[in-house]
């Protein structure tokens, strides 16, 4: 019996690792933005480009390593390590992370400047899509 319940419970933690990863995301920025390709965007969130604020959502977040591993092919322990040696040589600050989907799409909104990502369905018009992943 309690193998069939610990079966039971593996199923369902992989059938909701399955959905969470499976969230649509999509790049966002100022409505007055230009699109930008998935290798721009990888270029962006690995510190080799520069283009203005970013923003993340918090390493919690099932969408923070479902994004990183769409448009970077990196897992989160390669992107902290990127990012703690960019930080640590000085060239520029890792994302800011904001709590969740609805404050990165606010942030975005508001700085012609700043890019960011979530679910397809936390869009509204006071963003523009720059990519889908």
């Amino acid at each position: 019996m309690k193998t069939s319940r610990a079966l039971f419970v593996a199923l369902l933690l992989f059938a909701f690792a399955s959905f969470a990863s499976a969230a649509e995301l999509v790049v966002i920025g100022h409505p007055t933005a230009s699109s930008l390709t998935k290798s721009q965007v990888a270029d962006i969130y690995l510190g080799k480009s520069s283009s203005g604020t970013l923003y993340d959502l918090p390493e919690s977040s099932p969408l923070y390593a479902s994004f990183y591993e769409q448009a970077t092919g990196r897992n989160v322990s390669q992107v902290k390590s990127t990012w703690a040696r960019i930080v640590f040589s000085g060239q520029t600050q890792a994302p800011t992370q904001l709590p969740n989907s609805d404050a990165v799409r606010a942030a975005v909104s508001e700085d012609p400047r700043a890019i960011g990502y979530i679910e397809k369905s936390a869009l509204d018009d006071s963003v523009k899509v720059l990519l889908e992943l």
